[in-house]
């Protein structure tokens, strides 16, 4: 098996994805459906649909998130994309992504993830596919300043409570909200 199959086949299989809606618990067996028939579901040349690491970045105070405008996609997104051979991991895939797309060092992502997507996309193998997208939170250090990277028309942190209305974050939002609220309770104290 290639790339992070394995961690994502673990992972998939551990996270009870119940707790949060009978929609995600079903993404959540479709995911697996696809890694188990599959060896090469984690890579971009999986051309029927393959899995993807994104990355839910929030400041220290989980009051912003950092969102890219993409090039090809047009709107306000999380940071993420494909995974590569050399990730060992899904959420080391995600915390890979979020590095390399926002400039900033010492991030850290929490290991489980927070949310599952599924979408059509026309990425680089340049015919129309399914990204099977698994998001990971991702936390920034204090005083951290974003760096646009090529891959990106423009990196702006948003407030949570108003994110761009252009955007198709609220069920990502939603889901992370229990882990971000843990958070900013924290920091008041």
């Amino acid at each position: 098996m290639n790339g992070p199959h394995t961690d994502a086949l673990r992972t998939l299989r551990q996270w009870s994805a119940a707790e949060f809606s009978p929609d995600q618990e079903a993404l959540r067996h479709a995911f697996v459906t696809l890694l188990l028939a599959r060896p090469d579901a984690c890579l971009r040349e999986c051309e029927p649909g393959h899995v993807t690491a994104s990355a839910l970045v929030v400041d220290h105070t989980a009051e912003h998130v950092l969102l890219t405008l993409h090039p090809r996609v047009g709107r306000w997104l999380q940071l993420g994309g494909h995974c590569e051979r050399p990730d060992e991991t899904l959420a080391g895939a995600a915390l890979r992504e979020a590095t390399e797309e926002s400039g900033i060092e010492g991030l850290t992502v929490e290991e489980e993830p927070v949310h599952l997507d599924v979408h059509p996309v026309t990425c680089s193998l340049g015919v129309p596919t399914r990204h099977f997208d698994v998001r990971f939170l991702v936390r920034a250090p204090e005083g951290a300043l974003a760096r646009r990277s090529a891959e990106s028309v423009d990196l702006r942190w948003w407030p949570l409570a108003e994110p761009p209305d252009e955007s198709d974050l609220g069920p990502l939002l939603t889901a992370a909200a229990p882990r971000l609220d843990g958070d900013r309770a924290g920091s008041r104290s």
